[in-house]
This record gives structure tokens, sequence and C-alpha cells, in this order.
């Protein structure tokens, strides 16, 4: 914490530091002869493992089922929840259990994180976000539980049900089992289960809080949602429902053939949500068709939403660019939506995070044809894609990748988790050279 009390204090710079922190001290760990069943694993494996957990991805270069021990796996969903909910939110929550005074500092780092503006109650907001973390993974345990218990026992059951539960809210696509979810493909109730703890733990805590307010959990009185929750919800349920809608209507006949009709609707409906940054399959992605593998990276390419566990451009970004290119089709000066009119600064920096993250993937993917010459175009793309928006989600190359493969991944997954916006305040100046305007002259567009 010295680091947050220099006079030169800067959020970015911290938080991306804490996440590296956590991404060097997790990989020594797993480095541990008892996390591993054969009591070794490379350096670049391990670092690979603990930048995928961290930055919640699930990305994975060796089985996590079978190459960690239950040690080795629990290291792994620490290193998940402490990167899902964010380390400086962790160390605050830590001062204020003890009754330390929280700093500016401390506030700006959590702020950054989680709110678009400075909470009245900054303490009431930490313990709404633990609390609410708290409640929601141990309701996904009790249900995946009622499931898992009659095939693996009280404490096996408990363990498996308590990792996919913080794995599924965190956005996390690490699984105990080989295949991920594939042998879960018709299980009403573990899709369903794991499909709400991704959307909650999609939607960001900001919007999680203001539903309960909706819903009268929290307090009784009306309420209004704010601009951001709007844009949020309102994306989100539009691409469940036209992601759902595709793929039911592209994989009936095709990727889904071999599934009755109920699991056919399940596997569509969880296909739909698990790009949105989760990374867990119900089905082997790589029976899908072309088309789909397309949707799936256009979904992992805007990912969750801001304030989340999830990575991504974010919902609110498309949102927000959407409501520009529709101000612009009906000739209008302001960019209004839900009432509201948005501000140039809010236009400018969801552009610039769109093409930042473009301008990444495109040089990410440029060097992962370098490093795996032998790869297929799709497999690439939809690696760097599931990188980026911390999804966890692949065709099969993962295991494959080499060194240098993995290194770039590495950067990837942990340029996603960050965010670009955050990457390009760290190496942006403080304080501008000098307030001056040059001459305006047109450029010939289009």
């Amino acid at each position: 914490m010295a680091l947050l009390r220099q006079k030169r204090f800067h959020p970015a710079r911290v938080l991306a530091l804490s996440f590296l922190v956590a991404i060097v001290s997790g990989s020594i760990v797993l480095l541990l002869p008892v996390c591993t069943v054969s009591g070794k694993i490379s350096f670049i494996d391990a670092l690979f493992t603990a930048t995928s957990a961290v930055c919640v991805t699930g990305l994975i270069v060796v089985d996590t089922a079978t190459y960690f021990t239950r040690l080795g796996q629990a290291v792994i969903l620490i290193l998940i929840q402490l990167g899902g909910l964010g380390i400086m939110t962790f160390s605050t929550f830590i001062l204020l259990a003890a009754g330390r005074r929280i700093s500016i500092q401390d506030r700006i780092l959590v702020q950054e994180s989680f709110m678009p503006s400075a909470p009245r109650d900054f303490r009431a907001v930490i313990r709404n976000i633990f609390l609410m973390t708290a409640i929601i993974e141990l309701a996904g345990t009790a249900l995946l539980f009622l499931r898992f218990y009659p095939r693996f026992g009280p404490l096996e059951a408990l363990f498996i049900s308590l990792f996919h539960a913080i794995a599924a809210f965190c956005n996390a696509g690490f699984s105990t089992f080989s295949d991920n979810l594939q042998g879960f493909t018709g299980d009403i109730l573990i899709n369903l289960t794991i499909i709400f703890l991704i959307i909650l733990g999609g939607l960001g805590f900001l919007v999680i809080q203001e539903c309960f307010y909706f819903l009268k959990i929290f307090r009784k009185k009306r309420f209004h949602f704010s601009l951001h929750s709007k844009i949020v919800l309102s994306v989100t349920v539009g691409l469940i429902i036209s992601a759902f809608l595709l793929l039911l209507f592209l994989e009936w006949t095709h990727g889904f053939n071999q599934l009755d009709w109920k699991e056919k609707i399940l596997a569509s409906l969880f296909q739909a949500v698990t790009p949105r940054t989760a990374g867990f399959n119900t089905v082997d992605l790589r029976q899908l068709q072309l088309a789909s593998i397309f949707l799936l990276i256009g979904l992992m390419f805007v990912g969750a939403s801001p304030g989340s566990t999830g990575g991504g451009i974010k919902t609110a970004t498309l949102g927000v660019i959407g409501a520009f290119i529709r101000s612009k089709l009906m000739a209008r000066e302001r960019v209004n939506l839900f009432y509201r009119t948005l501000p140039e600064e809010c236009l400018m920096r969801s552009f610039t995070l769109f093409f930042l993250a473009l301008a990444w993937i495109a040089l990410a993917s440029f060097l992962l044809f370098l490093a795996q010459p032998g790869a297929m175009m799709r497999e690439v793309f939809f690696e760097v894609f599931s990188a980026f928006g911390t999804v966890g989600l692949s065709l099969g190359l993962t295991p494959e990748l080499t060194p240098w493969g993995k290194l770039i991944i590495i950067f990837t997954m942990y340029f996603g988790r960050i965010g670009p916006l955050t990457m390009l305040a760290i190496f942006s100046r403080t304080r501008p050279v000098g307030q001056f305007e040059y001459v305006e002259e047109a450029v010939m567009i289009g």
C-alpha cells in the first residue's frame, strides 16, 4: 500500500501493478510441487495459468482437472476470485474490516473499477459488493450442490459446486471437468444456474445493486434506473436474445443435430450467454459452422459490462456507439439515449476504446500467425478475441501454443482485463504540454 501514498499517485498504474503482482505471485505458488499431480510444471505454463485465472479468462494450456491437485485448483480458484473483484477492492475491504481509515487514493482505485462516479457512502458500497458476491456465489453453490452431491459425495460435490459457482460469477471459464460442461448439455439445473451466474457477474455491481433496489429488496420505494443501467440491461438482453435465436437457427440441423429439441434450446441459450466473457461450453465448438463462430467472435469482442468481472469493449460502449450512429442517420446534432444527452467525452472514450481494442487484436493476431504458422485463420482469430475479451473459449489452439504464442496470449489477456483505456492512461502524460489551438481545415472522408 506504500505505493498509494506516493506523491505522484496514478490510479491506472496502481491498478495495473496490482494485477501484475497477483499474476506473478500466483505463478510462483503454482510452481510448488504440491500444486500439481506430477509435482512439476514449467514456468511459462504456470504464468499462463495464473494470468488466465487473475484475468478471469479460462484459457488453459494444461488440463485443470487432471494436471493440478485439489490444492492447485484451490489456488486457481482464489486467483479467480481476486481477479474478478479486483485486488484493490479486497485490500480496501480488509482495511474496512480492521477499522482502518480509507484514503482518497483507495476510494479512487475502487471507483475506477466499479463505479462511474464517486459514491455518497463509500463504506456501504464496498460492503454491498462483498455481500452481493457472497449471496450470489453461495446461492449458486447450493443449487449446483443439489446436482453434484448424488454423483460425487458431500466434500467433493461441495468443492466442485463452489469452484464452478465462483468461476461462473467471475466470468472465468475454468472447470474441474476435462470436457468443461459438455457432460451436462441437457441438465436444466446446471445450465440455468451457470447462465444466471454468468449474466449477474457480467452486469456489473452497480447494475446488480440497482436491480435489487428495483425489486425492493434493500428498500421499499419507487426507484428509477440510471442511464448506465438502462444501457447495460437493454444491450445485454438484446444480445442474449438475438444470439440465442441465431444459434438455434444456424445449428439446429448442424452442430446440434445429435441433440433432442430440449437440449438444442438449452445449448443455444448457453452458448449465447457464455461468449460474453465466461468461457464455459456445453457443446464442442469445433462442430459449429463458420457463421456461428463469427457470431461468437462478435459476442466475445463486446464482452460484459463496465464495473463487472468480465472483459471486452463492454455493452455500454456498444450502446453509445450505436446511439451515435443512429443520431447521425437521423441528422441530429446531439446524441440522445433514453431521454438523456450523452456528453462528448463519453463518445470520445467509446470510440477510442473501440479502435484501441481492434488495433491490439490486429497486432496480436499478426504476431500469433508468426508464432503458430500451422494454425488455421479461424483458430487464431478466435483465440485472440477470446483472450482479449477474457472469455476462455477456444477451438483447440491453446494446448498447441508455442512459448512465443503463449506469451502473446498472456499479454492479450492482461491487456483485455486491465482495459485499453487504462493502458493508454498509464503511458499518457499526466499534464498537458500547452493550451493552444490550430486553424481548422476539412478533410475528404469516404
